[in-house]
C-alpha cells in the first residue's frame, strides 16, 4: 500500500509538471516566442519534438504488435531473422534520414545566428550593446550613443540589435527568453550575436520583457534578472536624447530630495554614477549606474518599484539578494536618512 501511495503521488506530480509546463507570459516564456530569433529556436524545438514523438509512437506500435502477435503459444521456435539485408538496411537508413531532417535545418539556423558581420563594419549604422554582467545586475553600454545604464535595456524594435557579452567577475549567461538567446559572458573573452524584437507581440507583453541569468553563478544567481523595454525607433531616440542631455548629476527637485543627495554624495557616489556617460573603463564600474533610477520598472532587478520598496532594499539588501556586492558598504540609515534618500532616487528621471 505504501508503495501505491508513492506511485500515486509521483504520477500527481508528473501530471502537475507537465500542466504548468504549458504556462508562460509573453514576456517571460520561451513558448511565446516574440522575435525572429526566438521564432528560429521554437520552430527548431517543435521539429525535434515532433521527431521524437513520431519516433516514441512508431517503437510502441511495433512493441505491441510484437507482444500480442509474438507471444508464445506453445513450444514452437518462430522463424528467426538474424542477418536480414532489408531490416539491417531499414533500421540504419531511418535514424540517418531523421538526423538530416533535424540537422540541415539546426546548423543553417546556428550560421544565421551567428552572423554578426554588421556590426564590426566601420561604418555600420548597427545598433551594438556592450553587455556587462556583474554579481548580481547587469550593465548596458550603448557605445555610438556614448551612453550607459543598468538593470533596464531598453532597445528599439523591428530591427536587429547587436550585442557583445563579458562577464566583469564569473561566468553567467545572458538570456531573454521570449526573444532568444542564451549566451554565455565570460571574463577572458567577448561574445557576440543578434536579438530582434517583434513590435507587434511586444506590444502584447506590455512593451516589457524580462531577462534573466541562465548560468549557476552564486547564491543570488536566481535573482540575477533585468528588464528589457522593447519601443518603436521614434521613441528609442527620444530615451537615446533625453539620456545624452543628462551631462551633470539632475538636481533634486524638493527639500527632502536635496537632503538625500548630499546623503548620496558622501556615502553612494563612490561606487554608483548618476551620469550616462560611458567615461569609465568596465573595471570601474563596481555598481549599477542610477542615472534614470526613477524611470525603471524594478528595484535590484526583483522588487517593486515603489519607495517602500527602496527603503527596503537601502536596509538591508542582504535580505533580498545573498551575497550580493552592495552589502556591508554604508553604515546604517536611520528612517529620516532613508526618506531622503529614497526621495532622491525615486526622481532621478530623464523622461517625463
Amino acid at each position: 500500500m505504501k508503495r501505491l501511495a508513492k506511485w500515486r503521488l509521483i504520477s500527481l506530480f508528473a501530471i502537475l509538471a507537465l500542466v504548468l509546463s504549458g504556462c508562460g507570459q509573453p514576456y517571460l516564456s520561451a513558448l511565446r516566442p516574440a522575435g525572429e530569433v526566438a521564432d528560429i529556436q521554437y520552430d527548431l524545438m517543435k521539429l525535434s519534438t515532433y521527431i521524437m514523438v513520431g519516433v516514441i509512437i512508431v517503437v510502441l506500435i511495433i512493441f505491441v504488435l510484437v507482444f500480442f502477435r509474438f507471444r508464445r503459444k506453445d513450444d514452437k521456435i518462430p522463424k528467426q531473422v538474424e542477418g536480414s539485408h532489408s531490416l539491417e538496411i531499414i533500421w540504419t537508413v531511418i535514424p540517418i534520414l531523421l538526423l538530416l531532417i533535424l540537422a540541415v535545418p539546426t546548423v543553417a539556423a546556428t550560421f544565421k545566428l551567428a552572423d554578426v558581420k554588421e556590426m564590426d563594419k566601420k561604418n555600420s549604422n548597427a545598433l551594438v550593446i556592450n553587455v556587462r554582467s556583474h554579481l548580481y545586475w547587469w550593465d548596458f553600454e550603448y557605445p555610438k550613443q556614448k551612453i550607459v545604464t543598468s538593470q533596464d535595456l531598453v532597445v528599439p524594435t523591428n530591427e536587429k540589435v547587436y550585442f557583445n557579452l563579458k562577464s566583469m567577475d564569473v561566468k553567467h549567461s545572458f538570456w531573454i527568453p521570449a526573444v532568444g538567446g542564451k549566451l554565455d559572458t565570460n571574463t577572458d573573452n567577448v561574445n557576440k550575436f543578434w536579438l530582434k524584437f517583434d513590435d507587434k507581440r511586444a506590444n502584447e507583453a506590455g512593451n516589457l520583457f524580462y531577462g534573466k541569468c541562465a548560468e549557476l553563478c552564486g547564491p543570488s544567481h536566481a535573482l540575477m534578472d533585468f528588464k528589457v523595454k522593447a519601443i518603436s525607433r521614434d521613441k528609442f531616440d527620444a530615451w537615446v536624447s533625453a539620456m545624452q542631455n543628462v551631462k551633470k548629476p539632475q538636481k533634486a527637485q524638493t527639500d527632502l530630495a536635496a537632503q538625500g543627495q548630499d546623503i548620496f554624495n558622501k556615502s553612494c557616489i563612490g561606487c554608483h554614477a548618476v551620469t550616462p556617460e560611458n567615461k569609465m573603463p568596465d573595471t570601474a564600474r563596481v555598481a549599477p549606474n542610477l542615472t534614470n533610477f526613477g524611470d525603471r520598472s524594478r528595484i535590484a532587478g526583483i522588487l517593486d518599484h515603489n519607495k517602500k520598496e527602496l527603503k527596503n532594499w537601502l536596509k538591508n539588501p542582504e535580505t533580498y539578494k545573498p551575497g550580493n556586492e552592495m552589502s556591508g558598504k554604508y553604515e546604517k540609515l536611520t528612517e529620516d536618512q532613508l526618506n531622503a534618500l529614497a526621495e532622491y532616487l525615486m526622481g532621478l528621471k530623464v523622461q517625463d
